[in-house]
């Protein structure tokens, strides 16, 4: 400390420049606040206090799989043995760590009131109980042997890690605000599987850059989900200079409510925003007349987000409507990035992505090589006692007789067997009742395995190329553990590209309701005829062409074409071309391949469930709002694999599922053997030998098996009538029931019999 900032004596006085004073004076305050306060280490992504939290955590044994202790035992613990603050602000601390809302991989796992995304304060510390999550143990990893340096605690009475072994990379996955006196950081939180790639090519490729790493982190992964509207460029500038911000939108979907009329349902919100504090200034706006299109707004939630906002009338477009609130309200909003973070824990620099990964790399080789110097000592040590040992078994008479008459037996020990002072220290130290374990078979048995782990440490400490291939294995192993596939893995925060609305898009949104019937030919030729239209016997095709698809919708509505690529498109209705000519290619809407076919078209009416299925026969169900597309490309729904192709798409109305095949056979089976996903390959639906699948269909178990025949007749057949057909998702089923379609389809395309073809 400078010998100025000492406060002189008793009844001494020492003048100084008030301007110098202030100026070291404030120095030092800035200083402390910058390393021990508001900046995260790179390292392990932690400030001081949840450092601390964690380690306190640790030392009560606070493991995963323990049991919880009271947060106030914690908070005690940390205050008096590591951080001499209040003990508030360590509880809040803590209670940050234990919100899933707020955390993307929460480290503290609490059980009590811990608040929620309303904003309200968590239970006081006496009521809640806390243990640490299994994020927070492998941050931990390792923290006994070796891997990071202690320091002193505040009162000289402990030791602290100055840093943890971090073999999950917090940093970028969790995230970090705070501001320091001339500085802040603003991190948002990550996908940590996107990240683990990112950090196994920058290990293949110590010298890469920013860019490259975006094709695996294509930007942060809010634990409330969202959508970010933000362009690739503006991202990837943002990553490569460490400063930016990105826009966050909250996601909606439009429920119908009869009669023509909707509302809008958001069911996510952006991060860090107080969902109380948003509906409040929602209806402030909605009092001050600020939202012309919006009638009222209601907050539903219970244990998800469900904020439901009534338009002024039918008549007005959802998206022009969302886009005034996203405008006005926080249900748009940026969230800041800064990585302004503590390089080795000393220097606060602005890291790009690359660099902030780079640095927890270098931390874990750091870490990796620690410990297994560590262990090397352990194993020398135990070499050198096992050699004692040996001797002691092969000479044991002696060993017992010198020990029984000498006052002083070590040095004896030491003289007549040539021993070190370690060994002779372990023999007289020794269990009578351990001597009958001194078998030389095991001692040698354990010395060889020692001495084996003992070369391939010594060529771990020599080799950078097996350093880095140990590091990866682990990294690997963080990936699976919170892979894609994992409920707290999965990303939650989607991409999306934000509408633009010029003035002929308002005027359209503005236009009235007006009922409407799609066709959809065989060649892809779509248009929309004015009103609900039932006969289409006077509608004209081109020469070759005819009727596939044909469906009531309405002006306003959302059109989904199922492609055989396995994607969903979204068509507008109101640009649909009229009735009076033969319409215009569909590819003209979307960006379809010249490949891919349509398999399906029908209304958006949202809440609704969908049965996909492949022609090899895989399928799964999927949310009616995850197939709905925001550009030309569509969203990719069900994943193939040449040759495969998508073969049908059905309304999930019922528990039972029938399956059939180009072979002519059919099987029925529960619905709930079948998973729900938003994107996938899915299960195997039915087993072929020959063909592949030609249709599915839902239906109640209490109404039976119905399908309509190209005349427009009728059949059915009740759940006792289908008992041949009954069976397991992935049978291969039994021919067909009498006087089915010979196409091998529930019910015949509007078209009338030339789509009647057999499929055999």
């Amino acid at each position: 400390m400078n010998k100025r900032l000492i406060p002189p004596e008793k009844g001494e006085v020492e003048e100084v420049a008030l301007r110098e004073a202030l100026e070291e004076r404030y120095l030092a305050y800035a200083l402390s606040t910058i390393m021990n306060r508001a900046l995260p280490d790179a390292r392990d992504g932690l400030k001081p206090v949840h450092r601390r939290i964690l380690y306190g955590m640790r030392m009560l044994r606070l493991d995963p799989n323990a049991a919880f202790k009271k947060s106030a035992k914690v908070v005690g613990d940390v205050m008096g043995n590591f951080h001499p603050h209040g003990d508030q602000a360590i509880y809040d601390a803590l209670v940050r760590l234990a919100q899933d809302f707020s955390q993307r991989y929460p480290l503290v796992d609490g059980q009590g009131n811990f608040g929620n995304v309303d904003g309200d304060n968590a239970a006081a510390m006496r009521y809640t109980e806390a243990r640490l999550t299994e994020v927070a143990r492998l941050l931990l990893e390792g923290i006994d042997e070796d891997a990071v340096d202690f320091r002193p605690t505040y009162d000289g009475a402990g030791q602290e890690p100055v840093v943890l072994p971090a073999a999950f990379p917090n940093l970028l996955a969790n995230g970090a605000q705070g501001i320091a006196v001339g500085m802040a950081t603003a991190i948002p939180p990550h996908n940590v599987a996107e990240l683990c790639d990112a950090a196994l090519h920058l290990i293949d490729n110590p010298k890469g850059r920013t860019r490259t790493l975006l094709k695996w982190v294509k930007g942060p992964d809010f634990p409330v989900g969202g959508i970010i509207v933000d362009p690739p460029s503006v991202i990837a500038e943002a990553y490569n200079t460490g400063r930016g911000s990105f826009r966050v939108r909250a996601r909606w979907h439009k429920e119908e409510t009869g009669r023509g009329t909707y509302v809008v349902v958001v069911s996510e919100i952006p991060w860090l925003v107080q969902k109380s504090r948003l509906v409040e200034k929602l209806a402030e706006l909605l009092n001050d007349k600020k939202l012309p299109l919006v009638a009222d707004v209601r907050d539903e939630s219970a244990e998800d987000i469900r904020l439901v906002i009534e338009p002024r009338s039918r008549t007005v477009d959802a998206e022009l409507m969302m886009e005034s609130l996203f405008k006005l309200s926080e249900l748009e909003s940026r969230v800041p990035l800064n990585m302004n973070v503590l390089v080795k824990g000393r220097i606060p620099m602005v890291l790009g992505l690359a660099e902030a990964l780079r640095e927890w790399l270098d931390h874990r080789r750091d870490v990796l090589l620690r410990r297994s110097k560590h262990r090397l000592g352990e194993i020398e040590h135990r070499l050198e006692v096992l050699g004692g040992y040996l001797i002691a078994y092969l000479n044991l008479d002696k060993v017992i007789k010198i020990i029984r008459t000498q006052d002083e037996p070590k040095p004896v020990l030491m003289k007549t067997f040539k021993l070190s002072d370690i060994q002779a220290d372990a023999i007289l130290n020794m269990r009578l009742r351990n001597l009958r374990r001194l078998e030389e078979m095991e001692i040698k048995a354990e010395d060889k395995a020692l001495r084996e782990e003992r070369s391939k440490l010594k060529a771990l400490i020599a080799s950078p190329a097996q350093q880095w291939k140990t590091i990866a294995g682990q990294i690997k192993e963080i990936k699976e553990k919170f892979g894609a596939k994992t409920d707290l893995g999965k990303r939650r925060t989607s991409f999306a590209e934000a509408p633009e609305h010029d003035e002929a898009a308002i005027e359209e949104a503005m236009a009235v309701r007006e009922p409407i019937t799609v066709v959809v030919s065989d060649k892809g030729w779509i248009r929309a005829l004015r009103g609900h239209v039932s006969d289409f016997k006077n509608v004209a095709f081109k020469a070759g062409d005819k009727l596939k698809f044909a469906f009531p919708s309405e002006t306003t509505a959302k059109i989904l074409i199922f492609g055989s690529n396995g994607r969903f498109y979204t068509i507008d209705a109101a640009k649909l071309p009229g009735g009076r000519g033969h319409g215009e290619p569909v590819r003209l809407f979307i960006d379809l391949d010249q490949a891919a076919d349509v398999v399906a078209a029908l209304p958006y009416q949202g809440g609704r469930q969908f049965l996909v299925a492949s022609y090899g026969g895989n399928g799964f169900v999927v949310p009616e709002s995850e197939t709905l597309g925001t550009t030309r490309k569509g969203k990719q729904v069900l994943n193939l694999k040449a040759p495969d192709k998508a073969a049908a798409v059905t309304v999930v109305e019922g528990e039972l599922v029938a399956a059939i095949g180009g072979n002519r056979k059919m099987v029925i089976f529960p619905l709930d053997q079948v998973p729900e996903m938003n994107r996938g390959r899915g299960v195997r639906l039915q087993r072929y030998k020959e063909k592949g699948l030609s249709d599915v269909k839902t239906f109640k178990a209490a109404d039976g098996l119905t399908w309509i025949d190209t005349a427009g007749r009728s059949f059915t057949l009740t759940i006792k009538e289908l008992a041949n057909w009954r069976g397991n998702r992935g049978d291969a089923g039994r021919i067909r029931p009498d006087r089915f379609l010979t196409n091998n389809k529930f019910a015949a395309m509007n078209g009338g019999k030339e789509n009647g073809e057999d499929g055999d």
